[in-house]
């Protein structure tokens, strides 16, 4: 059930500067087989500066961006932590993090998990299970061999084209990821996790205060205007009960 994003690129430790650039817009139209939203999805793709330049970096997929943005601003990627990737599908944000905790280099750790099949990525630990399943927790405890510093989701259920049925799947794949986070996170420790716009619900996002010392919406700049998705971002863990 719980699959990942969809793009990207890092600017703090990587090439740096912004994602843009006027480039000639590419027109696509419906064709045998093709249907009128399947020709504005490509037009999208093929007009997407992010998708173009997570191609020219090496990036799997235009989602990095997301995190590497929000990580630019909170600044909560440091070389040698310990980082849990929820729903990491194709890896875009575990290449993010390998390139800010520098795990190689420092010892740091990363493990992420996933029910899609990811390939292999230096300096990360991938399993290939869905995290809602009874012993996914704990199989991620024991490969990360201890306490985490930062526990990110980017989970997602396949979309219904219902909106209220979205907003409640994403919201429960957010509150179990805010379970695991307090059964693993290290006291001081930071939480990120996709929900739509509307804003987290008031049961997750008192149970975040009460947990965190600061709770933040954000929307980075490579999530689309007009997707729904947002991210909340919680810091300051006060520890588990």
């Amino acid at each position: 059930m719980a699959k990942a994003k969809d793009g990207g690129r890092s600017t703090r430790g990587g090439s740096g500067g912004g994602v843009g650039g006027r480039r000639q817009a590419v027109r696509v139209k419906t064709a045998r087989g093709r249907s009128v939203s399947s020709a504005r999805w490509l037009e999208r793709q093929l007009n997407d500066p992010y998708v173009h330049e997570a191609k020219r970096l090496g990036y799997r997929s235009r989602a990095a961006f997301k995190l590497s943005e929000i990580d630019d601003q909170f600044r909560f990627l440091k070389p040698g932590i310990a980082v849990v990737d929820l729903g990491c599908a194709p890896g875009g944000w575990c290449q993010v993090a390998v390139q800010r905790v520098r795990p190689l280099e420092t010892g740091g750790r990363i493990v992420g998990i996933d029910v899609t099949p990811v390939e292999p990525i230096a300096g990360t630990t991938i399993l290939h299970q869905d995290f809602m399943d009874d012993d996914a927790p704990e199989r991620l405890k024991a490969a990360l061999g201890g306490p985490a510093d930062t526990v990110l989701s980017d989970m997602a259920a396949p979309a219904t084209g219902h909106t209220q049925t979205d907003h409640l799947r994403i919201m429960a794949l957010a509150e179990a990821a805010h379970d695991f986070a307090r059964e693993i996170l290290k006291p001081d420790g930071v939480f990120v996790a996709k929900v739509l716009r509307g804003g987290t619900e008031r049961a997750l996002l008192e149970r975040l205060k009460r947990d965190f010392k600061i709770v933040k919406h954000v929307k980075p700049p490579a999530s689309r205007a007009d997707s729904a998705e947002m991210f909340v971002i919680a810091t300051g863990f006060r520890g588990s009960d």
